[in-house]
């Protein structure tokens, strides 16, 4: 039986308040926890670029880890299950200053790679408004990502 690969990924723009939600997640995950075999995490901020090179090493599940908004209260917690469906040419382009999951995806099918599965762990952002650090709900949501990002491996790392 082998284990799977999994790329845990922090995204967000530091610079936008909540935006930096995943990067604040990983770097306390970092910080907290120890290696995981199979698992890599790492914090990739906005570079969409490095991130759909990074996925060329052949990973089976990417894990990002980001503010998303859904209308609910700041704060509140998602398990999105993104669909990996499309090919080369087909959505948006790779902004080398901001970092849309989809994009990251289409750039890798273009690149010849791929990936199986895509996990969202998203946190409902209060302001994505220009500035340095997160609001008082995102940072009380934080060690919830984190623990969510704990799940999820035991989910995902099962030997096949």
């Amino acid at each position: 039986m082998s284990r799977p690969r999994v790329l845990v990924a922090g995204i967000g723009n530091i610079f936008l308040g909540d935006d930096g939600f995943g990067v604040e997640v990983v770097s306390r995950w970092l910080r907290d926890k120890p290696p995981v075999e199979g698992a890599k995490v790492a914090d990739f901020g906005i570079r969409g670029v490095h991130l759909a090179y990074e996925l060329l090493d052949g990973y089976d599940t990417l894990i990002l880890v980001d503010a998303v908004s859904r209308g609910e209260a700041p704060g509140t917690m998602y398990v999105i299950e993104h669909e990996t469906e499309g090919g080369p040419g087909e959505g948006p382009v790779v902004d080398a200053h901001s970092l849309d999951p989809a994009a990251v995806l289409v750039m890798l099918a273009g690149l010849g790679g791929t990936v199986g599965r895509v996990l969202v762990v998203g946190c409902e952002p209060a302001s994505l408004e220009e500035g340095i650090g997160l609001s008082p709900p995102v940072v009380a949501a934080v060690d919830h990502g984190v623990a969510m990002v704990d799940e999820l491996l035991e989910e995902v790392l099962v030997p096949v």
